[in-house]
């Protein structure tokens, strides 16, 4: 989602719920601050983060590597 950051990308995930009473899906969307020592992904990049010791006030996950897409 961003990259402006230094060794800082904010990470966006998407996710469908379904409401309990009426059975509407409704989207719902999170934001994590991650970890990127060495400022090497930019804005648009899949990554896979995991949970590590606190980093900052905000950022408690680092990345893991670049998801490649399939064609």
């Amino acid at each position: 989602m961003s990259d402006k950051m230094d060794k800082t990308i904010v990470v966006r995930i998407d996710s469908i719920k379904r409401h309990s009473k009426y059975q509407k899906g409704y989207a719902v969307s999170r934001k994590y601050k991650v970890h990127d020592e060495r400022n090497q992904y930019k804005e648009g990049a899949k990554v896979e983060f995991v949970e590590c010791r606190p980093l900052s006030k905000d950022k408690r996950w680092r990345v893991l590597y670049e998801v490649k897409s399939k064609k």
